[in-house]
């Protein structure tokens, strides 16, 4: 009976048993038309796994599932296999780097990107926290590769397998090049091992994110549309956003190493799209904001005003909440970046400044919104976790005082309110 590994073959998981049979010698076949969410909750296959988790590697004396269970399976078809090293300390160093690939690399990608895709609640303080942890154990590999090669020894292990298969999610989904250049020797191992034959038939080319996925609500259960609709009726709406429709959330993708999705469905049409036309076309702001070098205030400030339509669009005041927190510079800079990032969604609607105030802790920091509509749109609101960390107030566009703020914080004058700039960061 030929080996045969039960997965889909974009899995990452059953990567490390291909690769591992590639170098063994081993013939191990992929099993046809194999279908996340279908394929794995039939009776035959829960027969081998219980909970239905993948990959499963169907073995002439039975099952074996956990993915490096089945690759310590596949490598060990081979007497003295070198994917195992050549002496008892070097098999301990490579058991040793499975579990930090597992634990610290595997785990930490995985809580800072499944839950970006809608997969689990996102919230932004774990998403700092996992980030956090994912960057202190590269910043341990990046340690150890500055004067190895390879994880164990001077060849290819089962060790290098698991850990470059744990960071092909990475470095293919959500960890971008301005992200790992701070890892450079994890960057020279990692292109060096996807580039090696036997991991380049397994994987292919492995091209690099170019962005972190924008946050995707959390998917929710299915319900009956009675129950659906009177509970819309019975939930209180925020006095903020009372104007404004709800979006539905968008359909979510299947997770790369096994994650279960929805079928696919048609993207409903955004509320603002249906709102009237505006006279103000954001994107010939968004121009002339940026192409205006000299006498900014004589052509762009006069510029937004002449464009501005308070009938189509409405201009918000933004204050974070915890001030006294911002004790570290590059940690608020960060926490700013962060929410810009996730604001992605609302890039077709909206146009914002953020301001980082003080010359030392605590930083202040303070925001101007330009949306679409007359309120702040319902789906930022149900998407972006960071707008609850601010207070939120209305421009009155025929007060001057508020006017003139606007004006410095478009034009991130300095010093502000008294103050001088930290940063000043624009959202276009």
């Amino acid at each position: 009976m030929a080996l045969v590994l039960h997965a889909g073959n974009t899995n990452k998981n059953a990567f490390k048993a291909l690769i591992a049979a590639e170098y063994t010698g081993v013939n191990v076949e992929l099993v046809k038309d194999f279908e996340m969410g279908v394929s794995n909750k039939t009776a035959e296959f829960l027969k081998m796994n219980p909970i239905g988790k993948v990959p499963v590697l169907e073995t002439p004396d039975g099952p074996v599932f956990e993915s490096n269970a089945i690759a310590r399976y596949v490598t060990r078809l081979r007497d003295a296999n070198p994917l195992f090293g050549s002496s008892l300390i070097e098999y301990a160093l490579i058991e040793q780097w499975i579990d930090f690939a597992s634990l610290e690399i595997d785990a930490n990608i995985l809580r800072w990107f499944v839950p970006r895709l809608g997969f689990a609640l996102y919230l932004p303080p774990a998403e700092e926290a996992a980030i956090s942890a994912l960057k202190r154990a590269l910043g341990a590999l990046n340690t150890h590769l500055a004067s190895n090669t390879y994880l164990v020894g001077h060849s290819v292990t089962l060790a290098d397998i698991v850990m470059t298969c744990n960071l092909v999610l990475g470095f293919s989904r959500i960890m971008t090049k301005s992200f790992t250049s701070e890892f450079p020797h994890v960057e020279r191992y990692f292109w060096t091992m996807v580039n090696q034959p036997n991991f380049r038939k397994v994987l292919g080319e492995v091209k690099q994110a170019e962005s972190v996925p924008p946050v995707q609500s959390a998917k929710k259960p299915s319900q009956p549309k009675e129950t659906a609709k009177s509970e819309a009726k019975s939930k209180p709406v925020k006095e903020a956003t009372k104007d404004v429709e709800k979006v539905p959330s968008k359909p979510k993708e299947e997770v790369a190493g096994g994650e279960e999705g929805e079928a696919p469905k048609s993207k409903p049409k955004n509320p603002l799209d249906l709102l009237p036309p505006s006279k103000m076309i954001l994107d010939e702001w968004k121009r002339l904001y940026s192409n205006t070098k000299t006498k900014f205030r004589e052509v762009a400030i006069k510029g937004f005003w002449d464009m501005y339509d308070p009938e189509g669009y409405s201009l918000w005041f933004c204050d974070y909440k915890y001030n006294e927190e911002n004790t570290v510079s590059f940690v608020t800079l960060n926490k700013v970046g962060g929410f810009l990032q996730r604001m992605d969604l609302a890039r077709k609607y909206a146009f914002g400044k953020m301001l980082v105030i003080g010359s030392e802790p605590p930083f202040k920091v303070k925001g101007l919104w330009l949306f679409r509509g007359k309120s702040i749109p319902q789906f930022v609101l149900d998407e972006c976790y960071d707008m609850e960390l601010y207070e939120w107030k209305k421009v009155d566009i025929l007060d001057e005082v508020q006017k003139e703020r606007v004006n410095q914080m478009i034009e991130d004058h300095e010093p502000f309110e008294g103050e001088a700039l930290l940063d000043a960061k624009c959202f276009k």
